[in-house]
């Protein structure tokens, strides 16, 4: 018996050192390719059975693969890591320009383009908010970007570290990455992250707890005696794929 409880615990101690989010990359790119009409089956066998192993060979970290949940026919979303910004370049060049990705490309092309549209984004990770466990797998997840007022940015991440995650989880919600983008045109850097539940269903419930939650109110109000932080959300939910690494 003694035995047998000495490996649960441990077993119990692995499972929640796994459901840690730990990344080796610093850089990341979130990726949406919006496909022609009936090209979804096409792109999502491509990335099954060919390109993830291709990033991989490259050295570019497969983070987290999504369909669009209000349009899974039309919409693919995708983050990947890299070292750095310049690895970034380096490392997708050499993709593109792998002759085994060129053939893959072409075969999956034969009848037609596949992508209509490619946007992207570039981020780092915020600072301070992506050191908690990740005790649950999600089944609905909710992107969340943070259009913020000017000189915000240090406020909204204190706000997240000391209160707002921890609300989250109050009610349920799972805490995945939190992000900073990369604004390459110099403007206000935006607050990007994922949160996650059982279902869409779930989801909202839990959330409409949280927006009601008299704490959630009161440090919202105190954050917000020298102004406003947040100018507009964006928020919009994804399902996994069955081959993403987060889920």
């Amino acid at each position: 018996m003694k035995n047998l409880s000495l490996f649960l615990i441990t077993f119990l101690i692995a499972c929640l050192v796994q459901a840690q989010q730990t990344y080796t990359s610093s850089y990341f790119e979130m990726r949406t390719y919006t496909v022609y009409e009936g090209k979804m089956p096409d792109l999502i066998q491509r990335f099954q059975n060919h390109t993830r192993a291709l990033f991989s060979k490259h050295g570019i970290e497969n983070v987290a693969y999504f369909l669009s949940e209000e349009q899974p026919d039309k919409q693919l979303t995708f983050i990947l890591g890299y070292p750095s910004a310049a690895e970034r370049d380096i490392r997708w060049n050499n993709f593109a320009n792998d002759p085994e990705w060129k053939a893959v490309a072409a075969a999956s092309e034969a009848n037609g383009k596949i992508v209509q549209k490619v946007d992207q984004v570039f981020m780092v990770l915020a600072d301070g908010l992506n050191q908690r466990k990740q005790l649950a797998s999600s089944g609905i997840f909710q992107l969340r970007t943070y259009y913020l007022f000017p000189g915000k940015l240090d406020a909204i991440q204190n706000r997240f570290r000391a209160h707002t995650q921890a609300l989250f989880e109050k009610q349920g919600l799972v805490n995945y990455p939190y992000w900073i983008t990369v604004e390459k045109d110099g403007t206000q850097a935006k607050l990007v992250y994922l949160i996650g539940h059982t279902t869409k269903e779930e989801f909202t419930v839990a959330f409409d707890r949280f927006r009601l939650d008299p704490a959630w109110i009161q440090v919202r109000d105190a954050s917000e005696v020298e102004g406003k932080i947040v100018e507009k959300i964006d928020a919009v939910f994804f399902t996994p794929l069955p081959f993403s690494p987060m889920k």
